[in-house]
C-alpha cells in the first residue's frame, strides 16, 4: 500500500514588493575637519555598496577625515567589506583619514576574520573615534 504526501509549494514573493531598493541608508553630518557618514540597514550587494562609495568620495573633496558609524549596519557582506576597502583606498590616494565606528560584533567579526581590522582604525563607540573633534559628536544624533 502506497500513501502519497502533497507539498505546498512556497508562495514566492518578487523581491521588488518585499524589500526597497536600497536597503542601505546614509546620513552625512560635516564640520570643518571632519565628517560622520551614519550607516543604517544591510551594506549588502554592490547597489548599497556602491553608494557608500558615492557618498564618501563626495565628502572627502571637502574633508581630509571621515568616519563611517557602522553602529546601524546589521549585516554586510563581501560587496561591502570590498567597498570600505575601495573607500579606504580612495582615501588614502588623496591623503585623507578613514576610521570605522561602532561595528556590531557580527560586523567586527568579518572585519576581523578579513584581517580589515589590520587595515583600518576600528573605534568601538563613535564617541572614541572622534574623540579629538568633540564638537561635531556633540551636535550628531548618536
Amino acid at each position: 500500500m502506497s500513501s502519497s504526501v502533497c507539498l505546498q509549494q512556497p508562495q514566492f514573493v518578487p523581491a521588488f514588493i518585499k524589500e526597497p531598493k536600497l536597503k542601505l541608508s546614509l546620513e552625512v553630518r560635516e564640520s570643518r575637519s571632519l565628517t560622520i557618514v551614519y550607516c543604517k540597514g544591510r551594506m549588502v550587494c554592490r547597489d548599497e555598496a556602491n553608494a557608500l562609495l558615492d557618498k564618501v568620495s563626495d565628502v572627502l573633496s571637502r574633508t581630509r577625515q571621515v568616519v563611517i558609524d557602522l553602529s546601524g549596519v546589521e549585516s554586510i557582506d563581501g560587496a561591502g567589506l570590498g567597498e570600505l576597502v575601495a573607500v579606504l583606498n580612495y582615501a588614502n590616494a588623496r591623503g585623507c583619514m578613514v576610521k570605522l565606528a561602532a561595528p556590531n560584533r557580527l560586523v567586527y567579526s568579518l572585519l576581523k576574520i578579513t584581517k580589515l581590522t589590520s587595515l583600518f582604525e576600528v573605534h568601538s563607540t563613535l564617541g572614541a573615534a572622534v574623540a579629538e573633534q568633540p564638537a561635531v559628536l556633540a551636535s550628531a544624533q548618536c
